[in-house]
């Protein structure tokens, strides 16, 4: 071996050794660092915008584009996260006091549809132990719920320092983030073309999933809140930003909300409200997902509806909330240079 190959050898063991260090040094403040960079992304034309305006001056325009973020984003999420810690507590104590009683479902099926338990009890599943185990369910969910906003509160210390970190963090990734950038890709090993296609990818996929995940979940969120509001179910921010939530998961995952409270409703005797609330959710909460995720998700993307569905529900089992972005991402970059691949050795 010559004493050049020697020299990069040993470049390349330590320039993994090092990076492995330090990824491991800040493995702490992954999350706040990737949220930073996402949320960097999507108002980066916002700050492109705002730096024209006031003459090019980076600094000025990444604190004024901060400010912004705060505004449209920041506070009015802070905002939901009180309203709906208030009404989780409410809940589960309506819950445990029985005024909302989750077993009522069983006793409708037991009373309207009695061929259904009993093919359940021919198949060895008992009736009065499922409804028990509805009920103790139903509890179990609220308290869960509660505890997580209350260990919330408990840990603010250490969330008030990752949120400061991101804020910061998101300064100089509007200030710096193209220099950064510009530099991290000449360090690549690839050939220009191709480098700046799967930046263009990272971009676009980014910036596509958290645009179209969001105005989906707020729609679907908004319109299934309304609706428990307007019929009167208690905890109704509650339940929509919970449709916000599971509206990462297409098709089925507000169903998981409205659908129990449509036969709930069915169950205590209100049919009324129990059919207004099925054409709401199995039209318009089910429409706006059908219309909206392929023009804002699947379009922008560039990835089939399929794809977009497994990679998003991998991506939330392996990194949480975090999957939703990774998961495309990968997905993603994953499409394109297999097609670099085949241009490249099909020639």
């Amino acid at each position: 071996m010559t004493a050049k190959a020697t020299q990069r050898a040993f470049f390349s063991i330590l320039l993994l050794i090092v990076t492995l260090a330090f990824f491991w040094l800040i493995g702490e403040f992954i999350q706040p660092i990737f949220w930073a960079t996402v949320l960097g992304i999507v108002f980066f034309p916002t700050y492109n915008s705002i730096k024209g305006r006031l003459g090019g001056r980076e600094t000025v325009a990444s604190g004024v584009t901060l400010v912004v973020v705060l505004l449209v984003a920041i506070i009015p999420i802070t905002w939901i996260v009180s309203v709906v810690a208030s009404q989780a507590a409410g809940l589960y104590a309506n819950i445990r006091s029985g005024e909302i009683d989750v077993g009522a479902v069983f006793d409708w099926f037991n009373a309207k549809l009695p061929v259904v338990v009993s093919w359940l009890e021919s198949k060895g599943i008992d009736a009065e132990k499922m409804r028990a185990m509805a009920s103790s369910f139903g509890l179990q969910v609220s308290q869960f719920l509660a505890n997580i906003l209350v260990g919330f509160g408990q840990n603010i210390v250490r969330f008030s320092l990752m949120f400061t970190l991101m804020l910061y963090i998101l300064f100089f990734v509007f200030r710096d983030g193209r220099r950064i950038l510009d530099a991290a890709i000449l360090a690549v090993p690839l050939d220009e073309d191709k480098k700046q296609e799967l930046l263009m990818r990272f971009a676009e996929v980014s910036r596509a999933t958290i645009k179209g995940t969001a105005i989906i979940g707020i729609v679907q969120g908004a319109i299934g809140g309304i609706a428990f509001a307007v019929l009167g179910i208690p905890s109704a921010a509650l339940w929509g930003v919970l449709m916000v939530l599971l509206s990462v998961v297409p098709a089925v995952g507000p169903a998981l909300v409205w659908m129990p409270a449509t036969l709930y409703f069915f169950a205590v005797g209100q049919y009324v409200q129990g059919t207004i609330l099925l054409i709401v959710g199995g039209v318009f909460i089910s429409l706006a997902d059908n219309v909206l995720r392929p023009v804002l998700v699947g379009r922008d993307t560039r990835m089939p509806d399929y794809l977009v569905l497994v990679s998003t529900l991998g991506g939330l089992l392996l990194f949480g909330l975090a999957g939703v972005v990774i998961g495309p991402i990968i997905a993603a970059l994953f499409i394109s240079v297999w097609g670099m691949a085949a241009k490249e050795y099909g020639e």
